[in-house]
């Protein structure tokens, strides 16, 4: 059985690409399933598909800005080039099922697979889906959902199934003593772990390297600065934090599957971006947080998704406009001077957890492709 994955080619679309792939293998080791993605070119997408045996066909995608600019003009122009490419993968290809996760390469593969008469399936992770999703709802048997059905805008009611984002299992099992050693902490004081997304967050950078030094001083740190920022961020560190104190600073590039988990079990506090992946991770690994959402996310996206957990308690959302250096940390330091607060943050934060979701789409598709 042929399994033809599709999305726009970033970590928010190829991480719950995996976590159903491997679900999928893990629960029925017996069943013959093929997977293929197709989609734009991504090194970070191509890295990840070829370690998970997914042959990835790619194809030319145009994206449309809801602003003016000259990009728009030559986006534009790929369309059909992208259109025909998918049509041909398909054919070739000639799935059993079309799954996609949304984003603007995903629908060259969608119209593909309908043309085509290709049963399709479709995942959103956010509140607010975005266009690739909206269109593709028109064509898809079911709308998976990573929050509750009630609370996701556009799609229609009879087609969302609520299952939660999938997660990679891998990132939810490690213990304390293995993450200390693997990351090199020294354990001697509360543990903080910043997340930009998988290619970093300049703005969360910026903000904690003003205030690092400070916060060094109380807390250990964690930190995923994203590839390209990475040097600049650790050269700014050694050139402003005190020597006794850099001991207690752990930045590293992008935490594959291992590392995060390690970061994940470690922290005592996560501030992130509040994109779904890493939401629901938060949630699953029962951890305090504090959300930065990205103010300029498709339908303000980050900001619905992270006012949804702080309404339930688990999280407090601090908008771009407010994420200043001194305010950062103050809101830390308040929040560790109430310990009973961290509690009933985690509490709440458990709450929302969602971790069978990779498992309840694989039994899903597995049904529908035995009927």
């Amino acid at each position: 059985m042929k399994i033809l994955f599709t999305g726009g080619g970033t970590a928010g679309h190829i991480i719950p690409i995996i976590a159903i792939a491997r679900e999928i293998r893990k629960s029925f080791p017996n069943e013959p399933f093929d997977f293929y993605y197709t989609g734009p070119k991504d090194k970070f997408a191509a890295n990840l598909l070829a370690k998970e045996g997914i042959e990835a066909r790619w194809i030319l995608t145009g994206k449309i800005r809801r602003y003016f600019s000259l990009k728009n003009v030559f986006d534009i122009l790929k369309m059909p080039i992208g259109l025909l490419q998918a049509f041909y993968h398909t054919f070739v290809l000639s799935p059993d099922i079309i799954f996609s996760k949304g984003g603007y390469g995903s629908i060259p593969v969608v119209i593909s697979g309908w043309i085509l008469i290709t049963p399709i399936f479709i995942h959103e992770s956010d509140i607010s889906p975005g266009l690739a999703n909206r269109i593709a709802s028109r064509f898809a048997l079911e709308v998976f959902t990573a929050f509750p059905a009630e609370r996701v805008e556009y799609f229609p009611p009879d087609k969302m199934i609520s299952v939660g984002n999938p997660l990679r299992q891998e990132i939810l099992k490690t213990n304390g003593e293995s993450a200390k050693k693997l990351l090199g902490l020294t354990g001697a004081k509360p543990i903080i772990l910043f997340l930009g997304g998988s290619q970093g967050s300049q703005r969360i950078n910026d903000v904690l390297l003003i205030i690092l030094s400070d916060l060094l001083s109380g807390f250990e740190i964690i930190h995923q600065t994203g590839e390209d920022n990475f040097n600049q961020v650790l050269s700014e560190a050694n050139a402003t934090v005190k020597k006794q104190l850099i001991k207690y600073y752990h930045p590293f590039p992008f935490l594959a599957d291992k590392e995060l988990a390690c970061a994940y079990q470690s922290a005592d506090l996560v501030i992130s971006r509040a994109g779904a992946g890493s939401l629901f991770e938060i949630a699953a690994l029962q951890k305090p947080a504090i959300l930065v959402p990205l103010s300029e996310s498709a339908q303000n996206h980050q900001v619905k998704n992270s006012y949804f957990f702080a309404e339930k308690g688990g999280a407090i959302v601090v908008e771009e406009a407010n994420f200043k250096p001194r305010f950062l940390l103050e809101k830390i330091k308040a929040l560790f001077a109430e310990p009973e607060r961290l509690k009933f943050m985690k509490k709440k934060i458990k709450e929302m957890a969602r971790p069978g979701a990779s498992r309840i789409v694989a039994e899903y598709i597995e049904n529908y492709l035995n009927q």
